[in-house]
């Protein structure tokens, strides 16, 4: 070591290169919990869609309030029902939107497709 050199050590690097990194590791952390959002709303998506056939082809009516119901916070806000139904089947397409929490991202439209069959034995619900 030369006594005339005052900084001959790399003290303090690490702490430079890690404040560096940190927005790295938060890109990182904020994408995969924008992946687990994204299959969450996929998820609630296909259960709305199972849940308001089922009741639609059992009952008739009440398959939107009870496809809502089956979906958890806030996502039953901006859940659409497309439905088509014949004597056979009920099918019942189901939309949410999962708000984006990475920025520059666009909120994910989650869809899922459910048919039942019609449980009326005469086949007389359109």
């Amino acid at each position: 070591m030369n006594p005339k050199r005052k900084w001959c050590s790399d003290r303090g690097q690490v702490a430079i290169e890690y404040i560096g990194f940190v927005p790295i590791l938060l890109l990182v952390a904020l994408c995969g919990i924008q992946l687990g959002w994204v299959a969450y709303a996929e998820e609630q998506a296909g259960t709305a869609a199972r849940t308001a056939a089922r009741v639609e082809a059992r009952n008739g009516k009440g398959g939107e309030a009870a496809g809502r119901a089956a979906i958890s916070g806030g996502l039953a806000e901006s859940a659409t029902f497309e439905w088509a139904t014949s004597s056979d089947a009920v099918r019942v397409t189901v939309t949410l939107t999962a708000n984006s929490i990475v920025p520059g991202l666009d909120a994910h439209k989650a869809s899922a497709t459910a048919v039942m069959p019609n449980d009326d034995p005469k086949g007389l619900r359109p």
